[in-house]
């Protein structure tokens, strides 16, 4: 069994602020993300997936997966204001908790039409927002 993990960067900027909050207790949350005019990063995503060697000695067809994050990450979230521009976070805070969790939804709903069969398999979702921060989530822990 192969472990395959495929690197992709996107930039966007985001507020981090729930409407629900006071001026104050959003300050006090989410610190200086909180700031009115946003902020951006320079995410890298990692997606992994596991799966043995097809006849063609591959355990993910790259090209299938990059047209998928293509489709399913980059397009909707690369460049764009994530509050304002982002329809998932229209109703929720677009922490990177939060982006990594619909990044993983995003693929897990489309991956059996890209990849039909038990073979591959979306494991999981590693989201990095600077250096310091990076978040992960497998994709079997949620819907």
């Amino acid at each position: 069994m192969f472990r395959l993990t495929r690197r992709y960067q996107f930039a966007a900027s985001h507020r981090l602020h729930a409407p629900q909050l006071s001026e104050e207790e959003n300050y006090r949350l989410y610190g200086k993300c909180n700031n009115p005019y946003g902020h951006g990063h320079n995410y890298v995503v990692e997606v992994s997936a596991t799966g043995p060697l097809d006849p063609h000695g591959r355990a993910v067809d790259l090209a299938a997966l990059d047209a998928l994050v293509a489709r399913e990450v980059l397009a909707p979230f690369d460049h764009r204001n994530l509050n304002a521009e982002a329809a998932a976070f229209a109703h929720e805070v677009p922490t990177s908790e939060n982006l990594a969790r619909e990044i993983c939804r995003r693929l897990k709903r489309r991956w059996p039409a890209v990849f039909p069969g038990a073979w591959p398999r979306l494991e999981k979702i590693r989201i990095a927002e600077t250096a310091r921060n990076i978040f992960e989530i497998r994709a079997d822990e949620i819907e």
